[in-house]
């Protein structure tokens, strides 16, 4: 039996290898893919997301627009890292298939509200404005949902976006504090676990040696991700931050983390969105989330090189 998952994203190459990850997988059922405002803005987000779709073959995966800006703050986008149409790296079509007329938040609670307890888990990859606005407009949600499984967030790695703050929570913190306090499972991939997730030159060149447009594809946006992330952290290659999302629904047993506390830091310029993460258990507040903090980075590049082979 399939698991039903919808992906809520903001594609950024590192979000397009996670979508395909999951198109290329038969044990997951992607009942849809709602967009949001964050790498880059709404319009390139929600076109991305289907150029992606059309790359896999897979023009039967729905795709929704949602909300274009955070809830409470001015957008902040990263186009310095994903290029100016947040697929930079190789030239693809442009989408035919159509964007659908919903709002990605209608067909969020619409298809939670139509499933029973418990058997859609969500998977978002970007800022939480969609998840957010969803659990706000229709708490009944809430108990709806297997888990969120998300990327977002730094502890021991801080932030890659302010001193203190990851980007995706850093866009929308407003959101985030919505989402970490609604109650719902969560599992957290923060910068800690994707940091060690980093392409090498034998990792980016086995996506290419697939000899598939889908791998051609893969190895030309890491290439293109990695020369951001090269400059600035002097590491081997680039983190790829989003795939961790979908590889831990596949494989759960390549990620070590503990159950604690987090919170979200909504009041402090400063310290604006980031995850205060009770790692050493050292409040009583109630653990809200598993916080990952290790993967095993050669299974984590096999499953994703065997699975894009797919493709």
């Amino acid at each position: 039996m399939a698991r039903k998952i919808i992906i809520d994203t903001d594609p950024g190459q590192d979000d397009a290898v996670a979508i395909l990850l999951a198109l290329a997988s038969p044990d997951l059922e992607v009942l849809g893919i709602t967009c949001v405002a964050g790498n880059v803005p709404l319009p390139l987000t929600s076109k991305n997301a289907r150029v992606v779709c059309e790359l896999a073959g897979r023009t039967d995966v729905p795709v929704y627009a949602g909300c274009d800006r955070p809830l409470a703050r001015d957008l902040v986008t990263a186009e310095y890292v994903h290029g100016k149409t947040g697929l930079d790296g190789i030239e693809l079509p442009e989408p035919q298939m159509p964007l659908q007329d919903q709002h990605a938040v209608d067909f969020l609670i619409e298809t939670l509200r139509a499933h029973p307890a418990g058997s859609i888990t969500l998977c978002p990859l970007g800022p939480l404005t969609n998840i957010a606005t969803a659990l706000q407009r229709a708490p009944d949600i809430a108990e709806k949902i297997a888990e969120i499984v998300l990327m977002g967030g730094a502890y021991f790695e801080v932030g890659n976006t302010t001193p203190a703050a990851e980007f995706n929570i850093h866009v929308d913190p407003q959101a985030a504090e919505i989402v970490f306090k609604s109650g719902v499972p969560l599992v957290v991939m923060p910068l800690d676990v994707t940091h060690k997730a980093l392409t090498t030159r034998a990792r980016v060149e086995a996506f290419r040696n697939l000899g598939t447009r889908v791998g051609h594809a893969v190895a030309s946006w890491t290439d293109f991700f990695e020369r951001f992330d090269m400059a600035k952290y002097g590491s081997e290659g680039a983190p790829l931050h989003d795939p961790c999302v979908i590889a831990y629904l596949l494989k759960p047993d390549l990620f070590t983390g503990r159950h604690i506390n987090v919170e979200i830091e909504t009041t402090s310029e400063l310290t604006m969105g980031m995850t205060v993460a009770d790692w050493w258990r050292v409040t009583d507040r109630a653990p809200n989330a598993m916080f990952m903090g290790d993967l095993d980075a050669d299974g984590f590049y096999k499953l994703l090189t065997e699975r894009i082979a797919r493709l």
